[in-house]
């Protein structure tokens, strides 16, 4: 079984990505892409024909943001281009979002049905519960597909592959560009996805902090209200269709531990399914997921970095979450602990139908118990990491972690 690399300052690179880069560092400034906010809108309003993007809540954070890539993420040539494009294409986006929303007026004011959430810190289970629970037709779970492009392309036909096509070539392309990603984290272009892909779209997310070196854009977002953010997540929600009454959405992400108010104010009546497991279990493996997500863009990676600031990060996620919980209603709450989703998942999938007050029906029983066989572990390979690697041990994660582990620790 093929093992991930722990060469963390030493990205993986194919031969040709080596001699672009090459190419690019010979060639400096002339190629080097813009990443003026003005240049980006205008980029993406040529692609698209359109130009509302909506309210002006995005403007700060993406200033802050190409601000901190242009000093602090030390992106390699091909690195500037893939984040060039990445911010288009969220542009791109907010731009067919409106478009969409001026077409079907009336659907922003529309409720959705209370969703039911998936958080906890990285590696706790959340993918493999969100996996299991999506197996339910009655919960609807957006597809990865649908988060990169959640409104209809640029003339795109109705019922078309476009976006489902368009989806696979960037899968293609990520596993061509950092093989070792998926057995760290599986990316799959029909499976479901978390929608920190659409909190993207608006700025107001922690993927820039996962994938680049950008502490002043971190720095800057923990300090600010994520409304706008969530309220965009709300509307490409409702763009999406939450498909009739009986229909509610299936959310996952950790994003949601450091904002879980501004999630219960924008969507009433949320239930959260918790997960923990113990931080010297995670941390690592989560230090290795950004390390590797990075080496994707720059060649300039720091273990010890990524541990030092994924460390306060992570501790600051769950004091928010249980300083949240303390204000809001237990019965809201559901806490899995990963060992017990690992000993018997299908007794913790039990439990949690309860909590939901939702029926467990043999048929989706049968779907669910059929998607966990068929999503064994390691099918990517074996991702192999280490604390030590980023500079943490036990010591130094229990300063941050303490009290909760005192609380959640199996």
């Amino acid at each position: 079984m093929r093992e991930t690399s722990t060469d963390y300052a030493h990205p993986f690179r194919p031969l040709p990505i080596r001699l672009a880069n090459s190419l690019g560092r010979g060639l400096g400034r002339l190629i080097r892409p813009s990443f003026d906010p003005d240049d980006l809108m205008a980029a993406a309003a040529k692609k698209e024909g359109l130009g509302d993007f909506g309210d002006g809540s995005f403007r700060a954070p993406l200033e802050v943001l190409v601000d901190a890539i242009e000093r602090e993420a030390h992106l390699h040539p091909l690195g500037a281009r893939i984040t060039r494009e990445r911010l288009v294409g969220a542009l791109r986006n907010r731009l067919r979002h409106q478009a969409w929303h001026r077409a079907h007026p009336g659907v922003r004011e529309a409720d959705l049905p209370a969703p039911v959430v998936i958080t906890g810190l990285q590696r706790t289970g959340t993918t493999l519960l969100h996996r299991l629970l999506a197996s339910d037709p009655r919960l609807r779970a957006m597809l990865s597909w649908e988060a990169m492009n959640p409104a209809p392309l640029k003339d795109e036909p109705e019922g078309s592959p476009w976006r489902k096509a368009e989806a696979q070539r960037a899968e293609k392309g990520l596993a061509y560009l950092a093989p070792d990603f998926f057995a760290v984290h599986p990316v799959q272009s029909d499976a479901p996805e978390e929608e920190i892909v659409l909190l993207d779209h608006s700025f107001y997310s922690t993927v820039p902090e996962a994938i680049l070196r950008v502490p002043t854009y971190s720095a800057w977002l923990e300090e600010r209200d994520q409304t706008p953010g969530y309220q965009y997540l709300k509307d490409a929600l409702s763009m999406l269709g939450h498909g009739g009454p009986e229909e509610r959405w299936l959310l996952k992400t950790p994003h949601h531990l450091e904002y879980i108010d501004t999630l219960f104010a924008v969507f009433p009546g949320t239930k959260v399914i918790h997960t923990h497991r113990d931080p010297i279990e995670t941390l690592g493996s989560f230090c290795s997921m950004v390390a590797h997500g990075r080496g994707v863009f720059s060649d300039a990676i720091d273990p010890l970095e990524i541990g030092r600031d994924w460390g306060r990060k992570t501790g600051r996620m769950v004091a928010r979450a249980m300083d949240s919980r303390t204000r809001l209603d237990d019965a809201s709450f559901h806490d899995v602990m990963y060992s017990d989703l690992i000993a018997d998942p299908m007794g913790e999938v039990e439990r949690i139908y309860a909590f939901l007050g939702m029926s467990l029906p043999g048929h989706v029983l049968a779907k669910i118990e059929e998607t966990r066989t068929r999503s064994p572990q390691h099918r990517h390979g074996k991702h192999v990491y280490s604390l030590d690697a980023f500079g943490l041990d036990e010591p130094k994660i229990d300063d941050l972690f303490g009290t909760y582990r005192d609380r959640f620790r199996p």
